[in-house]
């Protein structure tokens, strides 16, 4: 694994630190009070290239790699998390499912608004009783004629009341486990798709969450992505690939903390001098950046290995693992070096230590990852 950056991909990072340092983080905290979705810098997103990153240019992507994908995913985070999860969701969860798995029509249909930024998706599969298990599936779907019937709800659907599109996962033979599920694009505003409730959430509260609700919902038999009994498969593609944004997402909120952890280290003044001149507090501050690198470093190869065609799910869930416990870490840490200042609304590091905590639970919990980890050293199925 080379560590040197491309000029491409350090064209990509240059871009999206700029966007985010100029255009975001001075809308950060605002959003996050008001829990208000920032539309504008979300389009702005969009036409920067950064919703579709390594999708094809002809598709209305970058055409860049995944490496690039987490370098920008990491700069935005820094600014946002909110805006990082929107990108993650978008790139990850939808648009590269959809460029696997979809037809020629849905990639012109769906993919190239997706990827372009000129529309949203979201990943709709987490239910209330299907969480960690995600086979575990009771929302239903009936083929009738050159349409399918779905019915049910799903949750935690992260860009859902704004999305414009939505990847469903269903059941189309609940005899079959997971082997009967199936995967739907379906179009917001389709009668029978109902979003009755949008969360309020602890971190990340720029971005929506929203509930679902399908009632009798009708979806020409051309929006199913894949085959029948093939949804579980897309599923995965999207959440394994995803968990690499979300180390990335992961490894900038940790480093924005340590960042604003520097600055107040060198300005705070005990015991007539700066904090920073304290041993503790270096030793504190030695750890925070040692780990971010460390995280990044595992980030890095996982979205090299999946830029190479080779096996990344370990490696995923490795970098997924190991940056969000770390993100945890370092912005308590933060909270730590910044003493009672730490735990008030007027420093951002309290966000940080909100939006940190959501990495250890979606896209598979930690203690999901450790079984993805552990099955493939004793190579369990």
């Amino acid at each position: 694994m080379k560590l040197e950056l491309t000029d491409e991909q350090q064209m990509i990072q240059a871009l999206a630190r700029d966007f985010a340092s100029l255009e975001v983080k001075p809308i950060a905290a605002e959003c996050d009070r008001e829990a208000r979705f920032p539309h504008a810098t979300v389009k702005r997103m969009g036409e920067l290239g950064l919703m579709g990153i390594v999708i094809p240019e002809k598709l209305g992507g970058s055409g860049a790699d995944v490496l690039s994908y987490v370098l920008a995913l990491e700069e935005v985070a820094v600014a946002c998390a909110s805006h990082a999860v929107v990108m993650s969701v978008n790139n990850s969860l939808v648009c590269d499912p959809i460029h696997q798995f979809g037809t020629p029509e849905q990639h012109e249909r769906f993919l190239v608004p997706l990827a372009s930024g000129k529309g949203l998706g979201c990943f709709a599969l987490t239910e209330p009783q299907a969480g960690s298990d995600a086979t575990n599936q009771a929302t239903l779907v009936r083929r009738n004629d050159d349409h399918y019937v779905l019915n049910g709800r799903k949750v935690f659907v992260t860009n859902g009341r704004e999305a414009t599109v939505a990847l469903v996962f269903a059941q189309t033979d609940p005899a079959k486990g997971h082997h009967g599920i199936s995967a739907f694009l379906v179009e917001k505003g389709t009668p029978g798709f109902l979003v009755p409730k949008v969360e309020d959430k602890l971190g990340l509260r720029a971005s929506d969450t929203a509930e679902f609700v399908f009632e009798e919902c009708r979806v020409p038999a051309a929006n199913r992505l894949g085959a029948e009994g093939e949804g579980f498969r897309v599923a995965m593609r999207g959440i394994t690939g995803g968990r690499i944004g979300i180390a990335a997402q992961a490894v900038g909120i940790a480093r924005a903390a340590l960042e604003a952890s520097v600055a107040y280290a060198r300005e705070r003044k005990a015991f007539g001098v700066p904090i920073g001149q304290h041993q503790q507090i270096q030793w504190m501050l030695a750890d925070m950046a040692t780990a971010v690198d460390a995280a990044r470093l595992l980030t890095w190869r996982a979205a090299t290995l999946k830029d190479r065609g080779q096996p990344y799910t370990s490696a995923a869930s490795m970098a997924k693992l190991y940056a969000s416990e770390m993100a945890m870490r370092v912005t308590t840490d933060a909270i730590q070096v910044h003493g009672g200042y730490g735990y008030i609304k007027d420093y951002p590091v309290e966000r940080f230590f909100r939006d940190a905590k959501i990495t250890q639970i979606y896209e598979g919990t930690s203690q999901i990852q450790r079984l993805v980890i552990a099955r493939s050293l004793l190579e369990l199925k």
